[in-house]
C-alpha cells in the first residue's frame, strides 16, 4: 500500500528495496524555503540494522501489510517476551529490540497491540498511559505552590521521571509511556 512519507508513524513497517522496516520515528520538517521533507530512522526486521531516510513530504513510501492484534503481557523470560493473543489464546514471543526502551512500561496484564507480519511481531503499541507508583522523590515543602518547578521522582517500574512538588512517596500517578512525563494524580 502506498502512503505519503508524512503520514508515516512510529510502530508502522514499511517496504524498502524488498525489505522489511519498523518505524522508530519519523518527523516531518517545513522549512520557510524549500521543500518540506519526512526523516525516518527504521530498523531492518531482518538483522535489526538501523539506518535514516529522508523524503519529500508529498513522496510516496510503501507501506507493509501487516496485521494489528491486541495481546496481554504475560512475562519476560531472558531478552524474550511472552504476550498471549486475547483471541485464541496463543502465546507469541517478542524479542527485546522490537519492543526497545518502551518494555520498562510493560505491566503484567497490559493490553498491547503487537504489529504480525508472517507470524512475526514487528512492532509494538502500548497503551498511552498507565498508572504508576512513586517510590522515591523529595518531600513536599511547606508554602511550595503547584506552580513551582517540578521535582525528580522514581516509579514503582524503575523509570525516573519529575512531578509536581504536591505529589508525595507513595502516590499512584499517570505517566505517558511515549516519553514517561507526569499527566496527573490517578483517580481512586
Amino acid at each position: 500500500m502506498r502512503v505519503i512519507a508524512s503520514s508515516v508513524r512510529k510502530g508502522n513497517v514499511l517496504e524498502v528495496e524488498g525489505q522489511l522496516y519498523t518505524v522508530i520515528s519519523a518527523e516531518s520538517f517545513f522549512p520557510g524555503k524549500g521543500t518540506p521533507t519526512t526523516q525516518i530512522d527504521m530498523r531492518r526486521i531482518s538483522d535489526g540494522v538501523k539506518t535514516s531516510q529522508r523524503y519529500k513530504t508529498t513522496e510516496q513510501v510503501e507501506r507493509a501489510f501487516v496485521e494489528d492484534r491486541d495481546h496481554s503481557y504475560l512475562y519476560q523470560e531472558g531478552d524474550r517476551y511472552i504476550f498471549m493473543n486475547q483471541e485464541n489464546y496463543d502465546q507469541v514471543e517478542v524479542p527485546s529490540d522490537v519492543i526497545g526502551d518502551q518494555a520498562i512500561y510493560l505491566i503484567e496484564g497490559m493490553i498491547v497491540q503487537l504489529s504480525m507480519f508472517d507470524g512475526n511481531a514487528v512492532a509494538i503499541t502500548l497503551p498511552q498511559r498507565v498508572v504508576l507508583e512513586v517510590v522515591e522523590t523529595e518531600p513536599t515543602t511547606k508554602g511550595q505552590t503547584a506552580s513551582s518547578s517540578y521535582k525528580p521522582a522514581i516509579l514503582s517500574n524503575g523509570a525516573r521521571t519529575t512531578v509536581p512538588p504536591h505529589i508525595e512517596t507513595g502516590t499512584k500517578i499517570v505517566v505517558m509511556t511515549a516519553d514517561g512525563s507526569y499527566v496527573e494524580r490517578a483517580k481512586g
